[in-house]
């Protein structure tokens, strides 16, 4: 654990202490995530190809055996919040506190014994960019709760469990991509994952030995998933799929696309989100093999590629994605998309290290000349996965 991270679990351990009284049982953390390729799919069964960041969101953690479960966020103005295990029902918080409090509902919905805790959180995943700020927040906990209460689940039945408390508790209609890759990457790893059976594969993923940089650019252009437009798009993917008659639009062949467009007769928006999640799960496809063969600069294109089905038959993209794309690409990047559920967040560009400052400066400079406000942009680096941070006073709660 580095310097910077032992101070972040230092300074929540002692907030927590000033919160509740004591020290906690433990820390833990779970990063946001950057998504490579594969957007859209990880509903449709399809393949996905996600890698953590290093920004994380922290829990300081402490057991309780009376039934209480009590909240609070560093990030989030206002008092402890204190709730009922017992009493937790689904879609009844509109709050912050729906995500951890979803994650102990779903814990105990699924028959796993979790009686309360005292929790204290602090996230550095930017809310509303596209990074999975809610999924670190779930997992986080998740993996917490896990520990302290010796449930022996593993990483990816932590992470179905955290899309189930958003998917009902909180009420979006996520995939699950978000949450398996907080609770499964690898550092300097890309997780290829085959969201319908969960089997994984981690795929070496170092830019920096090649010469080269991933670049997050944040828009800042908020966005929330649980508003209706995700939900359209999921359901006019589930109308694509019993329309054509499969199970799911991962089952339609990339060889057979034209033949399945050309059932779904005068169905145009239907038709465009299934060329783009056929077309996707093919780019995540081809995005492996050139990994795997060690052409990682041949990546590029396929992520220009991503971008343009998004904006154009998902519909998902914006003006201000569509300028970071635009200007990092004639600037000299490998390449560049969207990344995330869309409607804002954040773009990713891959460039050569020796055009990082060029191309920075380009997309700088081209959002001030259309009016919009100035984008953060920070190198993405494949960090791990959900971790223990820091261990309990007593080894007992283990």
């Amino acid at each position: 654990m580095s310097e910077s991270s032992e101070a972040v679990a230092g300074s929540v351990a002692e907030r927590f202490e000033e919160l509740y009284g004591a020290a906690p049982d433990g820390v833990w953390a779970a990063p946001g995530r950057v998504n490579l390729i594969g957007e859209h799919t990880d509903y449709n069964d399809g393949f996905v190809m996600p890698f953590a960041l290093p920004h994380t969101a922290v829990a300081a953690v402490t057991r309780r055996d009376d039934g209480v479960l009590r909240l609070h966020s560093a990030d989030v103005d206002g008092p402890v919040v204190e709730l009922a295990v017992d009493a937790l029902t689904p879609e009844s918080d509109k709050r912050w506190t729906a995500y951890p409090a979803g994650v102990v509902w779903a814990l105990r919905e699924a028959g796993h014994t979790v009686t309360g805790a005292d929790i204290h959180l602090a996230s550095s995943v930017p809310a509303g960019a596209g990074l999975s700020s809610s999924a670190a927040l779930e997992v986080v906990v998740a993996l917490a709760l896990n520990d302290l209460f010796g449930l022996g689940l593993r990483g990816w039945q932590l992470a179905r469990l955290c899309q189930r408390a958003e998917n009902v508790y909180v009420g979006a209609p996520v995939g699950i991509m978000d949450q398996t890759a907080s609770a499964c990457c690898e550092t300097g790893h890309a997780l290829f994952l085959d969201t319908r059976d969960l089997s994984q594969r981690q795929i070496p993923f170092d830019l920096a030995a090649e010469g080269m940089r991933l670049l997050v650019v944040d828009t800042q252009v908020k966005h929330s998933h649980s508003e209706g437009e995700y939900g359209k798009r999921r359901a006019g993917c589930e109308k694509g799929a019993a329309l054509l008659g499969v199970d799911a639009l991962r089952d339609v062949p990339y060889a057979e696309l034209d033949a399945a467009l050309g059932r779904l007769g005068d169905e145009e928006e239907v038709r465009r989100l299934v060329r783009h999640v056929v077309t996707e799960d093919q780019r995540v496809e081809r995005v492996v093999r050139l990994l795997e063969s060690g052409e990682t600069r041949a990546i590029g294109p396929v992520l220009v590629e991503g971008h343009a089905s998004l904006r154009d038959d998902f519909r998902v993209s914006c003006p201000e994605l569509d300028l970071v794309v635009d200007t990092a690409v004639t600037a000299g990047a490998l390449g560049a998309r969207m990344t995330g559920g869309g409607f804002g967040g954040s773009a990713i560009v891959l460039a050569e290290e020796a055009d990082v400052p060029a191309v920075t400066k380009a997309v700088e400079e081209a959002f001030t000349a259309a009016g919009f406000a100035a984008p953060r942009v920070f190198e993405a680096v494949p960090s791990a996965g959900a971790r223990r941070v820091r261990w309990p006073l007593s080894a007992a709660v283990w």
